[in-house]
Parts: C-alpha cells; sequence; structure tokens
C-alpha cells in the first residue's frame, strides 16, 4: 500500500469514527438509510439527544475542537497550501465510505431483502416455471381451495353415459395437484407478491428481447397482447394460471422458438393478433378439458397433473397456431379458430400431445421449416370462405373468456 492509498485508509477510520457521524458498518446501515444528513442520504447522522423536558430531539452542534482534537484537520491541512498526496476533501471520504459500507450490506442480505435492483444489470431476475410453481405449493390457498369445483356435475341420462362410456375418474393420489391447479386460476394478479412480479416481467423480456424492467402499467403490455395498460384485467376466467402457462412457454429452452415463432406472428401486417389474449383463451380451453376429466387418462398414464396440462396447453397453441399460419386466418376469423380448436383439443388430447411430441422432435432434427413450407402450399389461394350467420354463430374474440361451455350437464360450476 503507498502513502496516498495509507493515508486515505486512515483518513476515512476517522471519518467513520468520528463522534456525530454513524457509523457506515453494514449491520447498522439498514437502520440508518433514512437519515438524510449524509452526501448520499445514507449513514451520516449528527448526534442526537433526547429532551427530557418535552420529549423532543435535539441537535447537537460539533464544535471545530473536536475536528482538531480528532486529528482530522491535521491529516486534512497536511503540508499547508501546498498540494500534497494527502490533501483529500471530508465529502470524498464521506462518499467513498458510504459506498463501500452499502456495497458490503447489500452482498450479505438475500435476494428477496434487497431494495431495488435484484441482479447486476439493475433488474429483476427471471424466474423459472418450477420456482414460481413452488411458490403457490407453500403458499397459503385454503380460501381457493374450498371453492373449487374440479369436476363437472351432471345429472340424468347425461351422468349415467358419463360414467358407463366417459374418460376414467382421475386417481386419487393426483386429486390434490389437480385441486392446486384451480386454486391457482383463482388467484389475481398481485402487486404485493414479488413471485408475481418477477413472472409478468420475466414473459416481458423472453418475448420481447429487453434487457431491462418494464414499468408494471403502460401501453407497452398492449405489445404483448394485453387488452390495456394492466395484464392483470385480462386474467379473468384463468386467473394467475394464465401467467403460469405463459411462462412455462417462454422458460422451456425447447418450447422457447415456437413461443417466439407465435408471438411473431401475432405481429404480422394482416394476421396479427394479441398473443396474450389468445394465449389465455388456450388456457381456459385447458382448464375446462381438465374440469370435464378429458385429461384424466393421460394424467393417470403419466401419474402427473400439471406436467400433462403444460403440455395440453403448448400443444393447442400449436394447433392454433398451425390453422392460423398455413389457413391464413385474421382477427375476425378468431372466435371460431377458437372454438375448433377446443372441439379438437378435448376429443382428441392424445393424439393433440403426439402432434406436439413429432412437432418438438422434427424442430429438433431441423425439419419444421419444410413442414410449414408445405402445408401453407396445400392450402396457397384457399383463403377459408367466411361462414354464413345462419349456419354459425359469430363469435366476438375479445369476449371468449366469457363463452358458455357446450350445453353438457346441469348445474356446471365454472372458473369463469
Amino acid at each position: 500500500m503507498d502513502g496516498d492509498q495509507l493515508c486515505r485508509t486512515k483518513t476515512k477510520e476517522k471519518v467513520l469514527n468520528f463522534p456525530g457521524i454513524g457509523n457506515c458498518a453494514p449491520g447498522s446501515l439498514q437502520e440508518q438509510h433514512s437519515y438524510k444528513n449524509g452526501l448520499l442520504g445514507l449513514c451520516l447522522r449528527p448526534q442526537v439527544t433526547d429532551d427530557a423536558c418535552n420529549g423532543k430531539t435535539m441537535l447537537k452542534s460539533i464544535p471545530i475542537s473536536t475536528l482538531k482534537h480528532n486529528g482530522l484537520l491535521q491529516s486534512l491541512t497536511a503540508g499547508g497550501g501546498e498540494r500534497t498526496h494527502d490533501e483529500v476533501t471530508l465529502k470524498m471520504l464521506q462518499a467513498e465510505a458510504e459506498w463501500e459500507a452499502l456495497e458490503t450490506a447489500q452482498r450479505e442480505l438475500p435476494l428477496e431483502e434487497r431494495e431495488g435492483p435484484t441482479d447486476a444489470t439493475g433488474c429483476t431476475l427471471l424466474i423459472s416455471f418450477n420456482e414460481a410453481l413452488q411458490h403457490f405449493q407453500t403458499a397459503d390457498l385454503y380460501e381457493y381451495r374450498k371453492n373449487i369445483q374440479p369436476i363437472v356435475r351432471r345429472s340424468g341420462l347425461s351422468a349415467i353415459t358419463h360414467f358407463l362410456f366417459g374418460p376414467p375418474r382421475l386417481h386419487k393420489e393426483l386429486q390434490e395437484e389437480r385441486d392446486l391447479v384451480f386454486a391457482i386460476a383463482q388467484c389475481s394478479l398481485d402487486n404485493n407478491q414479488k413471485v408475481h412480479i418477477r413472472v409478468l416481467q420475466t414473459i416481458y423480456k423472453k418475448l420481447t428481447g429487453a434487457k431491462f424492467d418494464s414499468a408494471r402499467y403502460g401501453t407497452h403490455w398492449e405489445q404483448l397482447g394485453f387488452q390495456g395498460e394492466d395484464p392483470g384485467t385480462d386474467l379473468r376466467g384463468t386467473g394467475f394460471l394464465g401467467l403460469m402457462h405463459t411462462l412455462y412457454m417462454v422458460m422451456d429452452l425447447q418450447i422457447l422458438p415456437l413461443a417466439r415463432d407465435i408471438y411473431k406472428l401475432s405481429h404480422h401486417p394482416t394476421q396479427n393478433f394479441p398473443f396474450c389474449l389468445m394465449s389465455i383463451n388456450i388456457t381456459r380451453i385447458a382448464i375446462q378439458a381438465l374440469r370435464e376429466e378429458c385429461l384424466s387418462k393421460e394424467c393417470n398414464r403419466r401419474q402427473q397433473v400439471i406436467a400433462v396440462l403444460n403440455d395440453f396447453y403448448v400443444a393447442a397453441f400449436l394447433h392454433l397456431y398451425q390453422i392460423w399460419k398455413t389457413q391464413h386466418k385474421t382477427i375476425s376469423d378468431s372466435g371460431f379458430v377458437l372454438k375448433e380448436v377446443e372441439t379438437f383439443a378435448k376429443k382428441n388430447p392424445k393424439q393433440l400431445l403426439k402432434k406436439l411430441e413429432t412437432y418438438l422432435m422434427e424442430r429438433q432434427n431441423g425439419m419444421v421449416l419444410l413442414t410449414d413450407k408445405v402445408l401453407s402450399a396445400n392450402h396457397a389461394g384457399m383463403r377459408s370462405k367466411p361462414t354464413s350467420a345462419a349456419n354459425t354463430k359469430e363469435i366476438n374474440f375479445m369476449g371468449v373468456c366469457e363463452l358458455e361451455p357446450e350445453p353438457e350437464s346441469e348445474g356446471e360450476v365454472r372458473l369463469i
């Protein structure tokens, strides 16, 4: 250590130990950060005493003689008017001490307790699907669980037909996992939950390629396909499960390219559609398929519920993407396409999942682009004919989350 560094270090120690200046040690930094007397507003504070008469706090003045006896004046004015390596300002020493103490304190705090940025780039950290799921697995969701209706209630002939010819019941050991899905689907986006905000920020960054956090409210969310400035208002009918499914899609390395392809198509000049709103509608289809026990057989086979539901969601979104792209659909066709996807997905879940498996395998082998070209060639010049209003009830895309399911049974309870 050279003479200049040694001088600065000794002088800095005197600054930190000087009476009337709060100790900037990491342990007391949190206690001191509310004082605004310091150069950076972190840890410099005058000594205070309590007035026994009126209970008010009085500031003690710091006499210049104290500085002299402490040795600060000697070290700061060494050499008189000559500029030497010992010449340094008190403010600079204070600033250096504060920054060093702040950095030390931040490093010692857990990520979830740190104020402001949570990584070196000044952004909240990305969150994986499993980490977000663990949050809900450990959260108290009793109020949500007690209100769920996990299966469709049937009566009369419908109940008998379903019992004799319908899908098998979900195994008992999987019912708790199924109920967790429906509980998450009732949770709204909560600004006070850090996990919720991390999920939202992760989706935004993975789809747009942004490096920094986006504002919680603003028109930038419309770029992702939400209807307004607050994504939380679009989660009716699916709750936070709508964001969980999108998170799964963008955080799975094998599925992320598909998510970006769909997102890219959603910004096509003529075939554009609101990506996140479409995703939420696919989640709605998945919820209904699970409640109607369309997925019970596959869940029993794999001994999983959430993993099957995630794959079903991605498979249904892939099915919609291929229809939309190859048949040159537009926003005016959205209601009809969603209804077509829902009908096919519920009746053919095994085929739909197999189709996803094949797609991902072909993509890994570089065969997807060739397949897409073949499909597009088969539909070249064959735009889908507009459906007559006399034959089909027109569905408004923006209100598709409010659609009633097919009148299959009596007394059905829905999340929407």
